[in-house]
């Protein structure tokens, strides 16, 4: 029997595995839990995905045309830097009836596959479409199972029609990839078809085991015309289903762009091998369930973080002439960022994910060391290699924090010794070409893309703070003490003027920039646009009230300006370097600025509703835009910022505004505007998790290198028991378990897979009378505002 268990907004989770009926079924081989989608919301993305192809379309296993990076043209198949397919459609026929498999009544989400039921069939027959990509190749098997659940047997005829679209990536053009006309051609030899791009070596080819009883090129009649250059063929397959049996049919789609002889290749090993294939798929997810393994009381929260493992592999693009790396988001962003990376390559340290990490770190090295050679760090590539922006100012001081993250949770010094260059010429590229009046502080966008918003921005100003401080640490390692004390001198220079210059008192929060008069008069003219047409008095009061202040002003006077009250004003607080008086009156101030799922990206876009309004977003919008958004990351960089200044009960809420978009529209997944627009999955989701739990509430903070971990526990009050579990440091693996108990005593136990590795355990000073092994009291040293004790091994820690 399948047992439901029913969480929050309609999000239910399949326990165990679906029924066995078949053998030969892939369902059959499925053991994991499923996720079931919502059905206001099956008219909306899914993904089916794997490294080298995905496939996008919608929940209720339609195809519509989707996106707007190439309008309409971001769902389907791809197989980057090609798009293979539109999508495809079904009709079931028996005696005079016929229908279109066109809306499904449910949606699953498994890890690494998903399912559409068609169960309001006529006659008692029900549909049930399987689908998943293998590891490392470029193809999708989709399983139809057929149930006949009346009492009579049945002859069925399946017809299947497939609509190419072999086109090129987004910035194609820069490479020289041109879109022609496909065509088909039907390959006795495997009975299959194929499809070719008639400009270029691009290739589809599609079929199943199961013989044709007919084939076509016309499409079968449900009313799908996509767009596009594409082609069609259909395939009919007639069989019998006897009254309560069913019938299993396979199709496999594999992709070359650059043989039919590789795309052939592709689809039979495949055909042959899916079981297999999808065996090995589980198990790898499986172990990426396990690593950083969260139970916690809150079970919500702990089920998002695991998927949020999941999530993070879907987005994986290997293009082996590029590279391989975390690309940013779907439907819209199949592609590599350098900042979304800087932010989610940080979790994947924390998910023991490694592997990606440094791939992904190699592959914004190449494309940033081949566009711009002086140490700067694209902001975004297409995957045929083509830079859009070769960087905004913060992507490059942001790029030298990743590294000395790394290192710290690999202890690799080859990452040093390969990119510290890099990092010491991008370090130079940001003062000397960005910093005209020399103060430190670069001028250029920074993570708000407000058009005007390109001065001396506060994110770029508190990044670049933390890039000296890590690039000081990284030539310290390496032995470049006059660079040592250099980058620290100006690391700490940039910590007071931040805490100076960018402080505007009235407010109690940092300035979203420092610039001219002049500039803030046309900023405030343009917010106050924007305020008046969204409706928000309040902030149109107050930018008034700012213009009006300011209006005598010599236009070339330069002081900070609060006048969006953007999320990024909450930097200083995650990188720690606000001064506590500050940082608690700023966290306070930016708590104004939310709504039930998070913090709003530019805070003039709150209004009174906003903290009780925790309905759709997309609802109604036809333009895609991100004015009035709430989005993940600023609520995790708040969520950051509350836990560096001892706050974990306030970034636990903010993880549970989070909390509440998973499953809102896709199960599984949260998307990147809160709770259900933009893209439906988003990488750096897993920072505004993993730093908050693994490194701040579990207090994780490894120095691999020296093989010492440091932790530093701070847990929420409502967590009297959490464990994190085999959290990968270099070559360790650690679990810390933690218990409170009900007469204020607390056990923190930590195993280790390196017995020689220290544990430095740290709690704020005074916080425990005494700490003890199995009755033996052990004495604590002191360390600024921390006891700390040091010990080796395993140990069970009584704390009273």
């Amino acid at each position: 029997m399948k047992k439901w268990i029913f969480f929050w907004a309609g999000l239910s989770l399949l326990g165990c595995r679906p029924e066995s009926e078949s053998g030969d079924s892939l369902r059959d081989l499925i053991n994991a839990e499923a996720l079931k989608g919502r059905t206001a919301y099956l008219e909306s993305p899914f993904v089916t995905a794997g490294d080298r192809l995905y496939m996008v379309g919608h929940q209720d296993g339609s195809f519509p045309e989707l996106g707007w990076h190439v309008p309409g043209e971001m769902g389907g198949i791809w197989d980057h830097p090609i798009k293979l397919m539109d999508g495809f459609v079904a009709t079931l026929d028996w005696a005079d009836e016929s229908t279109c498999l066109l809306r499904a009544d449910t949606f699953l989400n498994y890890p690494f596959a998903n399912e559409h039921l068609y169960t309001s069939l006529p006659e008692g027959l029900e549909v049930k479409r399987l689908q998943f990509v293998p590891d490392q190749k470029e193809a999708i098997v989709i399983e139809y199972h057929f149930r006949n659940n009346s009492g009579q047997d049945r002859t069925l005829t399946f017809n299947w029609t497939a609509f190419t679209d072999l086109r090129p990536v987004w910035l194609g053009d820069r490479t020289g990839m041109k879109d022609g006309e496909d065509y088909t051609t039907w390959l006795e030899d495997i009975q299959a078809w194929s499809a070719k791009d008639s400009l270029n070596e691009w290739y589809v080819v599609f079929g199943a085991p199961q013989p044709a009883s007919d084939r076509s090129t016309e499409p079968v009649d449900c009313g799908y015309a996509p767009r596009g250059q594409g082609t069609t063929a259909s395939l009919s397959f007639t069989f019998e289903v006897p009254a309560g049996g069913f019938f299993n049919l396979p199709i496999t789609i594999a992709g070359s762009y650059h043989s039919l002889g590789e795309a052939k290749q592709t689809f039979a090993q495949v055909s042959q091998e899916s079981p297999q294939f999808l065996r090995e798929k589980q198990l790898r997810y499986d172990s990426l369930a396990e690593r950083s393994r969260l139970t916690v009381p809150d079970k919500q929260l702990e089920l998002a973080f695991e998927w949020l493992k999941y999530n993070t592999d879907w987005l994986i693009r290997d293009v082996p002439e590029t590279g391989r790396g975390l690309s940013a988001g779907l439907p819209d962003y199949p592609w590599w960022f350098g900042v979304d990376n800087e932010y989610s390559l940080q979790g994947a340290l924390m998910i023991g994910r490694e592997d990606i990490v440094y791939e992904t770190i190699d592959l914004l090295h190449q494309l940033s060391e081949k566009t711009n050679g002086n140490g700067r760090i694209i902001h975004e590539a297409s995957t045929n290699g083509a830079v859009f922006n070769p960087g905004n100012i913060n992507e490059t001081p942001q790029f030298a924090s990743l590294i000395w993250q790394a290192y710290q949770w690999t202890g690799d010094e080859q990452l040093l010794t390969k990119y510290f260059p890099t990092i010491q010429k991008g370090l130079d590229w940001l003062l000397r070409e960005n910093d005209a009046d020399g103060n430190l502080l670069p001028d250029g966008f920074g993570m708000m893309e407000i058009h005007g918003l390109n001065s001396e921005m506060i994110d770029v100003a508190a990044y670049t703070q933390r890039a000296f401080a890590d690039a000081s640490r990284m030539a310290g390692v390496l032995g470049k003490t006059k660079l040592e004390a250099a980058y620290r001198e100006r690391s700490e220079s940039l910590t007071t003027i931040i805490n100076s210059d960018f402080w505007v008192p009235e407010y109690n929060s940092y300035a979203d920039f420092i610039g001219t008069t002049g500039q803030a008069l046309h900023l405030i003219e343009d917010a106050m646009v924007r305020a008046d047409t969204l409706n928000k008095p309040w902030a149109v009061a107050e930018l008034d009230a700012t213009r009006k202040k300011i209006a005598g002003y010599s236009l070339q006077r330069k002081q900070g300006f609060v006048l969006h009250h953007n999320w990024v004003v909450n930097t200083p607080m995650e990188m720690g370097i606000a001064d506590s008086s500050r940082a608690l009156a700023a966290l306070e101030t930016g708590s104004r600025f939310v709504n039930p799922f998070g913090v709003f990206v530019t805070g003039i876009d709150r209004d009174d509703s906003a903290g009780k309004d925790d309905g759709s977003f997309a609802a109604g919008k036809k333009i895609f835009n991100y004015t009035g958004a709430v989005m993940t990351l600023p609520t995790g960089v708040q969520a950051v910022a509350e836990n560096n200044y001892g706050r974990p009960d306030r970034a636990l809420d903010y993880l549970q505004r989070m909390t509440r978009t998973f499953g809102y529209a896709l199960p599984g997944s949260m998307y990147e505007v809160s709770p259900d627009f933009g893209m439906m999955t988003q990488a750096w989701n897993l920072y505004s998790f993993a730093v908050p739990i693994v490194q701040q509430f579990f207090g994780v903070q490894p120095r691999a290198a020296e093989k010492t971990i440091r932790l530093q526990p701070q847990l929420p009050t409502d967590w009297d028991a959490a464990d994190l579990e085999n959290v990968w440091i270099g070559e360790n693996r650690i679990d810390v378990i933690y218990k409170r108990k009900k007469n204020g005593n607390t056990t923190l136990e930590v195993r280790q897979a390196s017995a020689d590795w220290m544990l430095e355990i740290a709690f704020p000073a005074g916080q425990f009378r005494e700490w003890s092994v199995d009755g033996k009291l052990l004495p604590v040293a002191k360390e600024g505002a921390f006891d700390v004790l040091e010990v080796r091994g395993d140990i069970v820690l009584n704390l009273q």
